[in-house]
C-alpha cells in the first residue's frame, strides 16, 4: 500500500495563498528537523509515483526516511516549502519556479533536475492539429509559464505566430498571426484535460494527461520536444535547505540507474528522465 498522504486542492490551496508565507508556529518545521523523516510535496503522477518507488525500493538501504505528500494543484507544494510545512516538493520546472518566486516573494531552489514531461495538444474531434477547422477553440493552462509553453508548441507546429521574443511570458494577446482564427478557452491546469469534451483541443500538462489516461507519446496531436527543453521537473527545496543530507541522499536516489529505468519502463515515453 502507497503510503502517501492525499491533499485536496480545495481545502490547502485557499489557506496557502493567504498563509504570509511565515513559518509555522513550532520550533521545529519539517524542513529545519533533519532527524525527522524528509516531507515531500509532490504532484499525484508522476511524480509521487517515483517517489513511492524510491520509498519502497530505494530509501532504507540509503538510510533516507521519506514521506510523501500529493498536492492537486501548482501552488501549495511552495508555499508549504516555503513555510516549512515540508522540506521540499518534486512537481514543477525551473521557468515555473523562477516566476513563482518573483511574483510571491517565496525563496525556493532547484536541487536537481529529474525528468520532462512533455506539455502535448489533444483532441476528440480531431486527429491531426491540421485538421482543426477555422474557429476553434482551444483550452490552455492559465498560469503564465505553462500558457506560454503552450504557445510556443502551438507555434512551434505552425497554428499560429507569435512576437518574437516572448518565450514562455507569451500570452494569446502576443499572437501576430492566427489563419485558422482559433480562439483560446484558459482554464487552471487541472481542468484542461477535463476540458476536451467541451473544446476542439487542449494543451495539456504531461502529469495531467497522465493522470486523464492519456498516453502522450501516442494520444498528443503534437508534443513538445524534448531536445534543448529548459523546463525539465525538479527536486526543489526552500534556499538554505540544499545541504540538507535528506536532500542529498534524495538527490541522488532521484538520479540513480534504478529511477531512470523505473521511468523508462512505466511511462514509455511519456515522461523522460533528463540525467
Amino acid at each position: 500500500m502507497r503510503n502517501t498522504a492525499k491533499i485536496t486542492t480545495a481545502v490547502l490551496a485557499a489557506g496557502a495563498l493567504t498563509l504570509g508565507l511565515t513559518a509555522c508556529g513550532s520550533d521545529k518545521d519539517a524542513a529545519s528537523d533533519t532527524s525527522g523523516p524528509l516531507i515531500v510535496a509532490a504532484s499525484p503522477v508522476p511524480h509521487a509515483e517515483i517517489l513511492t518507488f524510491v520509498k519502497d525500493n530505494l530509501a532504507e538501504k540509503a538510510g533516507l526516511d521519506l514521506e510523501v505528500k500529493e498536492f492537486t494543484d501548482y501552488v501549495t507544494p511552495n508555499t508549504a516549502t516555503e513555510d516549512g510545512s515540508v522540506g521540499a516538493n518534486f512537481f514543477q520546472t525551473q521557468p515555473y519556479l523562477d516566476d513563482f518566486n518573483k511574483k510571491n516573494g517565496t525563496h525556493i531552489v532547484s536541487v536537481v533536475d529529474v525528468h520532462l514531461e512533455p506539455l502535448g495538444l489533444y483532441s476528440d474531434k480531431v486527429d491531426k492539429a491540421d485538421a482543426l477547422k477555422s474557429g476553434a477553440t482551444i483550452a490552455l493552462p492559465n498560469d503564465t509559464v505553462n500558457e506560454g509553453r503552450a504557445l510556443q508548441l502551438l507555434a512551434a507546429n505552425g497554428l499560429i505566430t507569435l512576437k518574437d521574443g516572448v518565450g514562455t511570458a507569451a500570452t494569446p494577446a502576443d499572437i501576430t498571426k492566427n489563419p485558422k482564427n482559433l480562439t483560446f478557452k484558459e482554464l487552471e491546469a487541472a481542468q484542461t484535460p477535463r476540458s476536451l469534451a467541451d473544446v476542439d483541443a487542449a494543451v495539456v500538462n504531461g502529469n495531467y494527461a497522465i493522470e486523464a489516461d492519456l498516453k502522450p507519446a501516442e494520444d498528443a496531436l503534437v508534443l513538445e520536444a524534448a531536445e534543448g527543453n529548459p523546463n525539465n521537473n525538479l527536486l526543489a527545496v526552500k534556499e538554505g535547505q540544499e545541504d540538507d543530507p535528506r536532500v542529498k541522499k534524495l538527490a541522488g536516489l532521484l538520479t540513480s540507474p534504478e529511477v531512470k529505468k523505473f521511468i523508462e519502463d512505466k511511462y514509455a515515453g511519456s515522461v523522460l528522465a533528463s540525467f
